[in-house]
């Protein structure tokens, strides 16, 4: 059986992958409201590890896709990762596209080039946290990169043919910079033009920065209309060659289906009759909210 140590955390579009730990934890670990790897220490597992993993992992069957855990396997020196994609279409050979978490400092840490060899590998998808593009509050959250920094990752995957999915993070301003947020978000999120956004809203999770800051005042949560407003603004606002984008990860109270540019009036209509009417039997119950 292959071995998994934690919980896991995978993207939605990864449900039905075989996910490898190729790392345990996030090197980054230091974003104020994430607490998915507290207290888990960073480890690079060994290739030999990895290689046990997808050999149990190929007797339960055939894979066609396969993600890359820890929370950013992306910062593998690009000798060993090249070995691990390596391992990954030799073990096995059933596999169509590779998937990985990254942020921003590692995938500028790679070249083009650098990236390129790892999609000849396969490497077909790249999740980057965005969160935000307000700079100011890129910082405050302990993003680890600038806008332009940002941006240049972005364009970097996107240069080296590997499809770039981004997540934007609602209410992570607080209510006084909920419409900035959300309006430096269409900002960045226009200038990335990614292929996909899965918009996520700001869960307190117990032990984080963000929590503590909230339960001694100094952070106050949008209520579900105010990260709706958001959400809205980052559609109305942003521009796109071809996005495929999502807000119906478990944290949203309105689930959003849409492909932009071409649905954008129709989503438009649809978010704005919610805020018109505040029906909040339209909305996802609390108790079904999660991470």
């Amino acid at each position: 059986m292959v071995k998994y140590t934690g919980s896991v955390y995978r993207p939605p579009s990864e449900a039905h992958s075989l996910i490898i730990q190729a790392t345990l934890g996030c090197n980054h670990n230091k974003c104020t409201f994430c607490g998915s790897y507290l207290g888990k220490p960073f480890t690079i597992r060994s290739l030999d590890e990895i290689k046990e993993d997808l050999k149990d992992a190929r007797r339960m069957g055939l894979w066609d896709k396969v993600f890359l855990a820890d929370g950013d396997a992306l910062c593998i020196p690009q000798k060993r990762l090249v070995e691990i994609l390596e391992a990954v279409n030799e073990i096995i050979p059933s596999v169509e596209r590779i998937g990985i978490y990254a942020n921003a400092k590692n995938i500028l840490r790679k070249s083009v080039e650098d990236l390129k060899k790892l999609q000849s590998l396969k490497l077909g998808i790249l999740y980057l946290g965005v969160e935000t593009g307000d700079p100011e509050l890129l910082s405050k959250i302990r993003k680890g990169a600038t806008y332009e920094e940002m941006v240049e990752a972005g364009r970097r995957v996107k240069d080296a043919g590997i499809t770039l999915s981004v997540t934007v993070l609602l209410g992570i301003g607080g209510i006084e910079g909920s419409k900035r947020h959300a309006k430096e978000t269409a900002r960045i999120l226009t200038d990335l033009d990614p292929d996909y956004v899965g918009a996520l809203s700001v869960m307190l999770v117990p032990g984080t920065d963000l929590h503590k800051d909230y339960t001694e005042g100094r952070f106050e949560l949008p209520d579900p209309f105010g990260l709706i407003e958001e959400l809205k603004i980052m559609i109305a606002e942003s521009s796109f060659t071809h996005c495929v984008f999502r807000s119906n990860h478990a944290s949203n109270y309105l689930p959003v289906k849409a492909t932009l540019p071409q649905d954008k009036e129709e989503i438009l209509r649809a978010i704005d009759a919610v805020l018109r009417n505040r029906d909040s039997g339209r909305l996802r119950p609390e108790f079904l909210r999660a991470l």
